[in-house]
């Protein structure tokens, strides 16, 4: 049986790649060694002034230079040129917290994990790759998925075999048994047993062993869930629902071996916990309070705060008015009637954000409209966008290649029709996307 599942999700990798890699050949084709951008406006470094016409010089997929101005291109022999002169150009974005192997949540999500195969969650995440990747997000951290779909993914993208954003992935999130993470919630007993689930821990050894059976599977970080959820399917609450002993296991493992700890946490208790023990992001961070601000400031981790989770909601309780079962929909209107209200205590203590959307709880290719969010909730549209860029990419690890378009960087860079830090909303209608000096779009 676990021959003939690797066997189908092998294949339905195989014909996905198939059908978009010829698009990234060809773009990659048309792209010469040098290309000129030349831009209406420019921000280059999100958190300083945007320049206004600019030239971007790329090489080689990097930063060359960026020049005041247009240059000459009589100066670079063979150079594509690419006019965005009534364009506002900027940094492609990133997305620090998505879920790329669906697009579906409540019932008909928690039906869709007892139906579909891996093979099927492989075409999804592909899917929603390329939808990411073509509303100007270059860069995202996939914090869970199953049967190893996006860490394949990630892998596939790195080797151009298909199209998407780059990819930092965490694997399956790790939680103890009946916590967020327990697939088996809400299922028969009789079938629940029989899940395997090497992502649930009880206990220091436990916990330990499971951050490291994720290491094994080529992860990029690990993530772990400290408190219930709102999609829990069971009415468990928000609060702490894993040791302070087990918590620190799984940090202190994870650290061990280099890799990042991005904690799933709502309740204050549970977020306290996770800083306690030095977590690099707490992500949707619901109910901190005054020791959870003094902790982040103090460790210097990120706040995720994933705001757009409620138009996901919204949308699908529009639509049917049953989409989630009862316990679940108490939670999700009690989200609904506190979103913002964390970042509205974290924006003037200076606790570090970077941009997450929990994309698959929301659309995914609709991630930009976390930004407006963001702003309704206390940041200016230069700090929403340096969440998304700068931030992000220091939070990721990956601020030596992407987050802004200083020389060296990878030229991971997007284009709008009008000016984002006026109305921070035009994010939502990217217009251009250059991926590694490759145009996507």
């Amino acid at each position: 049986m676990r021959a003939k599942l690797k066997a189908g999700l092998y294949l339905a990798c195989s014909l996905l790649f198939a059908g978009v890699s010829s698009s990234a050949q060809t773009s990659q084709t048309q792209t010469s060694d040098i290309t000129l951008v030349y831009a209406g406006q420019l921000l280059d470094q999100p958190g300083t002034k945007p320049r206004g016409a600019s030239t971007v010089i790329i090489r080689a997929g990097k930063v060359d230079s960026v020049r005041d101005g247009y240059a000459d291109a009589s100066a670079f022999p063979g150079a594509q040129v690419i006019d965005l002169k009534n364009k506002f150009v900027l940094p492609g974005l990133i997305d620090s917290h998505v879920h790329f192997d669906s697009d579906k949540a409540g019932q008909e999500g928690f039906l869709e994990t007892l139906t579909n195969s891996d093979a099927y969650f492989a075409y999804e995440a592909g899917v929603n790759a390329k939808k990411t990747l073509m509303a100007g997000f270059t860069t995202v951290r996939n914090l869970g998925s199953r049967g190893g779909v996006t860490l394949a993914l990630r892998d596939a993208i790195a080797a151009g075999k298909t199209v998407g954003p780059r990819i930092i992935d965490a694997g399956m999130g790790i939680s103890a048994t009946t916590g967020h993470g327990d697939a088996a919630l809400g299922l028969d007993p009789d079938i629940g047993e029989h899940m395997h689930q090497i992502n649930l821990c009880n206990g220091v050894e436990s916990c330990r062993e499971a951050v490291r059976m994720q290491i094994r599977r080529g992860v990029d970080l690990i993530k772990i869930m400290t408190t219930g959820g709102v999609n829990s399917r069971i009415g468990l609450g928000l609060g702490q629902q894993m040791f302070d002993d087990e918590a620190q296991a799984l940090i202190e493992t994870a650290h061990l071996y280099g890799k990042k700890v991005a904690v799933h946490a709502h309740g204050a208790d549970g977020i306290n916990l996770a800083l306690k023990y030095k977590a690099d992001s707490i992500e949707h961070g619901t109910l901190m309070d005054e020791e959870s601000i003094k902790l982040f400031l103090k460790t210097g981790a990120y706040y995720v705060p994933t705001l757009s989770t409620i138009n996901g909601y919204m949308e699908r309780l529009a639509k049917d008015p049953n989409a989630y079962p009862p316990d679940v929909k108490a939670k999700i209107e009690w989200r609904i009637s506190i979103t913002g209200k964390a970042l509205e205590k974290a924006v003037p203590r200076g606790v570090k954000i970077a941009f997450g959307t929990d994309a698959g709880v929301s659309k995914h290719g609709r991630n930009a409209d976390e930004f407006e969010l963001m702003v309704k909730h206390g940041m200016t549209p230069m700090a929403a966008i340096k969440a998304a860029t700068v931030n992000a990419a220091d939070l990721l690890g990956v601020a030596a290649e992407a987050g802004d378009l200083t020389p060296g960087k990878r030229a991971d860079l997007i284009a709008v029709a009008g000016d984002p830090l006026a109305d921070v909303t035009v994010l939502k209608d990217v217009g251009f996307v250059m991926k590694g000096g490759v145009v996507y779009k």
